[in-house]
């Protein structure tokens, strides 16, 4: 079920108003909540709910035996949630890859194993939901928390649906306090939600489907594009890419605020970052975070000799890239952003611009940033290295100075105000989060009519949402 889908339009109401006007209690809404999320996940292949049953029984079982189990028994079931999550994450997103890559690795040698792959089917959400119960046996291990012992509450945690699918990945220090807290309908708290869902609609159906549709005539065709075409290309997938993520983001915090309740913030205006170090404060901030956390700090982070900085560097970026999926380009696209972020770190500039709102003075950083980032997106986009090593040759050669092949002028236009409205509110959570202390209230709502007028005007199929292969 998309968040721009007719279903979702019929399924939200209902859930809303058995939400507030029938289940009025702390238990019962959460009870209620717990279906919901789970008729939502069902819709997508009802056969993969049972692992994700399996999942967070997993993990809410491991959670308790950490908490009651004294010495190498704590790091036992550690060890056995660790190794289940990953291995069905394996199972589902990598078995193939590696059966490939061995395979193709001993052919070298004149000999072709017959390792046979499968046709797998990747579970929806899997890698977002895999994170939530470990960090959480994590944290349980560490002492951070203590285990949850109420099922629902803990099973909510892991299966929640505006997050279920593409996240945020949530952690138990946040969102578990207030599923247990009673909460109370806030009419502008829900208001600040839909106003968040519009904006999130609008990115979705009108920015990053339209920016697809010129993405993909070079990502999908290469061959015959000149080089100023390709980098219109990978320009419009930086967009798109954004405004698809950050879209859903917004859609998902929006929805979750109908229900008085707030997802952690995942995206911070990333296309105006001053350098790679700061696009990775703020892109996809909650795996970000999750990986400084639970792998880049337990390796020593920062600390330590410069060799180990570095080691834990590319570490940490090629995992990233891993995470994204089995394929060669997502693992170099890692490599890249290892190599960008290197020279910041030598040179003691990674966290020179932590915490700072971009000024117009940055103008030349950020362009320059998102150029870097736009290119490194190539990798990311095309199915293969050979297709991105045509789209980077014709880049990088004379044809970029040829006219472009394709040149969409008015939706150009619109890519401009949509980010002159993110430049404007780089401020807020989202650009129409203080509206009402920037435009009266007849302003107010000609902007929503207009917003609302472009994606009926702009609208196409249902496409899904990039990360929902994640």
């Amino acid at each position: 079920m998309l968040f721009h889908s007719i279903d979702f339009a019929f399924f939200i109401p209902l859930v809303f108003f058995g939400y507030w006007f029938v289940f009025k209690n702390l238990r019962p809404q959460n009870v209620f909540l717990l279906a919901a999320s789970y008729f939502f996940y069902s819709f997508w292949d009802w056969r993969f709910l049972f692992l994700l049953l399996f999942s967070t029984l997993l993990d809410y079982f491991s959670g308790n035996k950490i908490q009651s189990a004294h010495g190498t028994g704590k790091k036992m079931w550690l060890t056995i949630s660790i190794v289940c999550n990953l291995g069905f994450l394996f199972f589902f997103k990598y078995y193939n890859f590696f059966a490939e890559s061995f395979r193709d690795a001993f052919s070298v040698f004149g000999y072709r194993p017959s390792l046979a792959t499968l046709n797998i089917i990747l579970p929806v959400g899997i890698s977002f939901y895999t994170f939530h119960g470990l960090s959480y046996v994590i944290d349980i291990y560490k002492n951070r928390i203590k285990p949850e012992a109420n099922f629902t509450n803990y099973a909510l945690f892991v299966s929640y649906f505006p997050l279920l699918v593409a996240g945020p990945i949530e952690r138990a220090t946040h969102l578990l306090p207030q599923l247990k807290k009673k909460r109370v309908f806030n009419y502008v708290v829900a208001t600040d939600g839909l106003r968040q869902f519009l904006w999130g609609l609008f990115k979705k159906m009108v920015i990053a489907d339209n920016c697809a549709l010129y993405a993909d005539k070079v990502f999908l065709h290469p061959e015959g594009f000149n080089g100023s075409s390709a980098l219109l290309a990978a320009f419009f997938f930086s967009i798109q890419i954004y405004a698809d993520f950050s879209g859903y983001t917004d859609m998902a915090s929006g929805v979750s605020k109908l229900f008085g309740i707030q997802l952690l913030r995942n995206f911070h205006y990333p296309y105006f970052s001053v350098n790679i170090a700061d696009f990775w404060r703020r892109w996809h901030i909650s795996l970000s975070s999750w990986f400084r956390d639970y792998v880049y700090i337990p390796l020593g982070g920062s600390r330590g000799s410069m060799v180990k900085k570095l080691r834990n560097v590319f570490i940490i970026f090629l995992l990233s890239g891993f995470w994204h999926g089995a394929n060669i380009t997502f693992i170099l696209w890692g490599f890249v952003h290892a190599c960008l972020f290197i020279p910041l770190l030598l040179l003691n500039r990674n966290r020179q611009s932590a915490g700072n709102t971009p000024e117009l003075k940055d103008a030349i950083p950020i362009l320059f940033t998102f150029i870097q980032v736009s290119l490194a997106w190539v990798l990311f986009r095309t199915l293969n290295l050979g297709d991105a090593m045509v789209i980077y040759k014709e880049i990088f050669s004379l044809s970029l100075f040829s006219y472009p092949e394709f040149l969409p002028k008015k939706f150009l236009i619109i890519i401009t105000i949509f980010m002159a409205a993110e430049w404007m509110g780089r401020r807020s959570e989202y650009p129409l989060a203080d509206i009402e202390k920037r435009l009266p209230p007849v302003a107010r709502i000609l902007v929503y009519y207009l917003l609302i007028a472009f994606i009926l005007l702009y609208m196409g199929n249902e496409a899904q949402f990039i990360y929902f292969q994640f």
